[in-house]
């Protein structure tokens, strides 16, 4: 028996034999050619499918002032142990347009560790004090830059330090009217200040598709809130509890924020009685 090295020049001799006495050169390499293209067309659809991984992103916006490598490596582990790929955002990578962008990126669990909070203008020598939640980016603010998301009150000049230059934030209105595209059952951990001190960004992040969104409702030390997260996301990933149960089981371990009281609480209420995995829809593997 003849061990054929190369089949595809083999199907050509074979039709090169059949065609040897007949006319029309050019025909038979033609015949040949398409005959090849067709074998390695088909050839094309009988390759294994690869399916891309369960995404998750950690928005490190604080990176700039305030790094903390032990929690992104910690939370990182915990994501990853739990089946998912973790991509990490720091720094000046989180801009206005970073934001825009965002659900694109088709993350079934986004992490912010970001500043925000409710926002103070000054009005006639008076601090008011704006009825809406905003998310802080690394970008420099400037006047000419976004100029309909300013003049539509998306997006605002705001400082997270006294003596630093400003950068621009974004509300729920930006969410609503500027992001390109809709989560897709998308988790949220927000670890900012006052992101559950007002239904409006947990709210336009639902609508947006988000299935759960969990946050803070009041103002959070830093160093406080990266080891709260830590054990939230060892109730969530590792013990898989439920939503409740797990932000429960994370206010009774590390209590309210000492500094401000702030408490942990979750949006929508019947996201509660489900998991991370369940809100997101992911299907374990059989072998799990």
């Amino acid at each position: 028996m003849r061990l054929i090295n190369n089949p595809l020049k083999a199907i050509c001799e074979l039709i090169k034999s059949k065609l040897k006495d007949k006319p029309g050169k050019g025909l038979r390499v033609m015949i040949c050619l398409a005959l090849i293209g067709l074998v390695l067309f088909i050839g094309c659809f009988e390759e294994p499918t690869v399916e891309a991984g369960v995404k998750a992103a950690i928005v490190d916006q604080l990176y700039i002032l305030e790094p903390n490598q032990d929690f992104i490596d910690q939370a990182k582990t915990y994501l990853e142990a739990s089946g998912f790929d973790v991509d990490i955002y720091q720094g000046k990578q989180v801009s206005v347009s970073f934001y825009r962008q965002l659900p694109k990126h088709r993350y079934k669990l986004i992490i912010f560790r970001a500043h925000s909070g409710l926002m103070q203008r000054q009005e006639d020598s008076q601090a008011v004090v704006k009825e809406e939640t905003y998310l802080f980016t690394s970008e420099a603010y400037s006047k000419t830059k976004y100029v309909r998301e300013q003049l539509t009150d998306q997006i605002l000049p705001a400082k997270m330090v006294e003596d630093e230059p400003s950068v621009f934030a974004i509300n729920s209105k930006f969410l609503l009217a500027s992001m390109s595209g809709r989560f897709e059952d998308t988790a949220i951990i927000m670890m900012g200040c006052g992101t559950t001190y007002l239904s409006d960004m947990a709210g336009a992040f639902v609508i947006k598709g988000a299935s759960s969104y969990i946050g803070w409702d009041s103002g959070v030390a830093l160093g406080y809130v990266d080891e709260a997260t830590v054990v939230l996301l060892q109730n969530l990933f590792v013990e898989e509890l439920t939503v409740e149960k797990a932000v429960a089981g994370t206010m009774a371990q590390q209590g309210a924020d000492p500094s401000t009281g702030a408490k942990l609480r979750y949006y929508p209420k019947e996201s509660g009685d489900q998991t991370i995995k369940e809100l997101i829809g992911w299907e374990k593997p059989a072998s799990a």
